[in-house]
């Protein structure tokens, strides 16, 4: 932490600067990322049904406990759904949260010889530790994680947390005035 320095300028710049770096690292790591994931086409060239996956391994890596809201409860799918969609959001993010279903499937389909959504939930769970070895994998799922957390946590008009079942859960207590449907930064003049 000796070394952290904050980002400088504004936050938007910086946040390009950051997915910019990732894809670097992404094309650095490109020829292992293949061999691991037996990637050889794009995904826009594959027949993928992204958000059946994505619905499932959010459902792993944040499952629900007695007690414990999960991904299913704090809507993560349906927040991750909005800000894909979301025109503030780059290309290359979008683009990266779909490949990584590509090379999931793809992962399944070789070693198993079926989809992802086919297998069993502890060989789901191993293929999910599995890819976490790699940069590329790792960076998904943490870019899966965070997005979870964003659900956990945010206002609920961006499309988590539905009723603050997040809040509740974690005994926090939101700033107020909340943002609605007339004052989320969607709607906010540029």
């Amino acid at each position: 932490m000796k070394d952290y320095r904050a980002p400088v300028g504004d936050y938007a710049g910086w946040r390009e600067q950051v997915f910019t770096r990732r894809q670097v690292l992404l094309a650095a790591v490109g020829g292992s990322v293949a061999a691991l994931f037996g990637m050889r086409a794009r995904a826009e060239q594959q027949d993928v049904a992204p958000w059946p996956v994505i619905r499932r391994v959010q459902q792993l890596l944040f499952p629900d406990e007695p007690g414990a809201p999960g991904a299913g409860q704090i809507n993560a799918l349906g927040y991750l759904q909005g800000v894909v969609d979301d025109p503030l959001v780059g290309k290359r993010e979008r683009e990266f949260v779909v490949q990584g279903v590509v090379w999931l499937e793809e992962l399944a389909r070789q070693n198993y010889g079926a989809a992802f959504l086919e297998l069993e939930a502890a060989t789901q769970d191993e293929l999910l530790v599995f890819i976490s070895g790699s940069d590329a994998g790792e960076n998904w799922l943490s870019t899966l994680l965070t997005y979870i957390f964003e659900a956990l946590l945010s206002a609920p008009v961006y499309g988590g947390n539905p009723q603050g079942v997040g809040w509740k859960w974690l005994a926090y207590t939101p700033g107020f005035p909340l943002p609605d449907a007339a004052t989320h930064y969607r709607k906010l003049p540029r």
